[in-house]
């Protein structure tokens, strides 16, 4: 059974930095794989996604700030956050393998999140200004 945790969340002034985890486990190979936020009241979006040959994607939202990465030998996936913004405040979710044909690189275009089949729990990132 694959198991999805992520952990890194955090509270952090404006400008600031945090470096998010996810572990996965029971998953065999390079899936694809994205991080996803969603804030109070607002729907989960895609923000970023890593492809089985480690091409990566942004959300225009994040493009330049965020980067996102993996450690294939440890089956975790990073999401390093610079210049952190008021708006960035969300729940964030990693997510694996993308099902019904829609492309790991399209993640941040999709309008919808059901495609993806794991999903962790969540951890909460607070940027204050």
């Amino acid at each position: 059974q694959v198991h999805v945790m992520e952990s890194g969340g955090g509270s952090v002034q404006a400008g600031g930095s945090l470096i998010l985890a996810c572990t996965v486990s029971s998953l065999t190979g390079r899936p694809c794989m994205g991080w996803f936020r969603q804030a109070p009241g607002q729907e989960r979006v895609g923000i970023a996604a890593i492809g089985p040959d480690d091409s990566t994607t942004y959300a225009d939202s994040v493009l330049g700030r965020f980067t996102i990465s993996r450690d294939n030998t440890e089956n975790t996936l990073f999401l390093r956050m610079n210049n952190l913004k008021p708006e960035d405040t969300s729940m964030y979710y990693c997510a694996a393998v993308t099902l019904g044909g829609v492309r790991c690189m399209d993640i941040p275009k999709m309008r919808t999140t059901h495609y993806m089949n794991y999903w962790g729990k969540g951890t909460l990132v607070t940027i204050s200004s």
